[in-house]
């Protein structure tokens, strides 16, 4: 009863629009295969009547996002209280937190995955992602568990991209992006540069050739205002690019 959830990294984000309070985007998520939590459900000495989440977490349970699948899928499918009455839930957690790495969605779509494969739910992944989609904008293209996709929308739309998953290896340096903040900063001085010529080549493209033609700054909308707030970044930016919001770098590790 153990579930791999893996980090994942942006190779291109561009920023679309906006929809009310959201920003609609397309991006290509690669997963990253070497850098994972892993999820197990494990049987309690003694059942009660409470949900029971191990882990090094930097928030309170009820904002964590397993918490937040098991509540909905509770509310799919009542069933599933009981057996979690019953079990556990224990993470070990590698991916660091609030670091552009999706480390919180991937294991709320790799809690689903698991939940729905051993509780013989039937979901279909179409519900899951939808499920998944109130939690957070990253969880649907976990819940698919591609190795590549473009993703675009507010994060609800995941199409499939066939290429060879890349080397990546990822560097988090101590500095702790406020996503909010970076998006505020984005909508308050670079809304008006929005190119979506730019957003459209990208996603014909390799991820391969994506990395090898252009650099950080170009295939991702949100270091530039990242940078704004957070300058220590500036050491890192040297043939590394930057994942989500940050704080993460990353580069194909060659061997």
């Amino acid at each position: 009863m153990r579930e791999k959830s893996h980090a994942k990294v942006n190779i291109f984000l561009k920023m679309l629009g906006t929809r009310g309070d959201y920003h609609t985007l397309t991006s290509r998520f690669m997963r990253v295969d070497a850098l994972y939590d892993t999820l197990t459900f494990q049987k309690k000495v003694k059942a009660d009547d409470s949900f029971t989440l191990i882990g090094d977490f930097g928030c309170s349970i009820e904002k964590n996002t397993i918490y937040k699948a098991f509540s909905l899928l509770s509310y799919a499918s009542p069933a599933i209280k009981n057996f979690f009455y019953e079990h556990k839930v224990l993470v070990e957690k590698n991916i660091p937190e609030f670091a552009g790495l999706g480390g919180g969605s991937s294991n709320a779509a790799a809690f689903l995955r698991l939940s729905n494969r051993l509780l013989n739910l039937k979901h279909s992944p179409e519900t899951l992602a939808s499920i998944g989609a109130k939690i957070g904008a990253d969880v649907p293209f976990f819940v698919y568990d591609y190795s590549s996709a473009n993703v675009s929308g507010i994060g609800e739309i995941v199409e499939p991209f066939e290429e060879e998953i890349l080397p990546i290896e990822t560097f988090t340096p101590e500095i702790l992006c406020d996503t909010a903040k970076v998006y505020q900063q984005f909508r308050a001085n670079y809304i008006k540069d929005i190119d979506t010529t730019k957003a459209k080549t990208l996603a014909v493209e390799s991820s391969e050739n994506l990395l090898e033609r252009y650099d950080a700054l170009f295939l991702n909308d949100l270091f530039a205002p990242a940078l704004d707030i957070y300058p220590d970044l500036n050491a890192y930016h040297d043939n590394n690019f930057f994942s989500g919001s940050g704080s993460t770098f990353f580069r194909i590790n060659h061997g």
